[in-house]
């Protein structure tokens, strides 16, 4: 219902609002790159360049599509994460995928901080929830 009332941002402000991550996003796989479509920041500021459009390579959501979804509490400890370009500065990522309305592959919703973050069970099968209703809503 949060939704359909407040679209994507308020179906991720929703969604942040009970995890301690700072950053709720969705994210639309483009080829070679995830674009963000919406991001809701617990600080209110606007979202970085950075996080506009990220190479397939460089994102931790490429993780997901592999795995099926992805935890990470502590990237700088997580041996998945041996060399990649963000581990141990993006710190907490915790994604799993979305579909569009044809059940085909669309992108990843993910709760992310550059501190270390917990993120308990529940909150997880909240948001893969969330993604099969994002899926609703969700074109190419």
């Amino acid at each position: 219902s949060v939704l359909a009332a407040q679209g994507l941002e308020g179906g991720l402000r929703f969604l942040n609002g009970p995890v301690a991550h700072r950053y709720t996003g969705l994210f639309r796989l483009d080829q070679t790159v995830f674009r963000n479509l919406s991001l809701y920041d617990k600080q209110g500021q606007v979202r970085p360049e950075f996080l506009e459009a990220v190479p397939f390579e460089h994102s931790f959501c490429q993780f997901v599509l592999r795995e099926g979804s992805f935890r990470t509490e502590h990237s700088g400890t997580d041996g998945r994460l041996n060399g990649h370009k963000y581990q141990g500065v993006l710190l907490s990522y915790h994604g799993v995928p979305v579909l569009d309305r044809q059940g085909e592959l669309y992108g990843t919703l993910c709760h992310f901080d550059a501190e270390q973050q917990a993120l308990p069970d529940d909150e997880f099968d909240l948001m893969q929830q969330a993604a099969r209703t994002f899926s609703a809503y969700m074109q190419r």
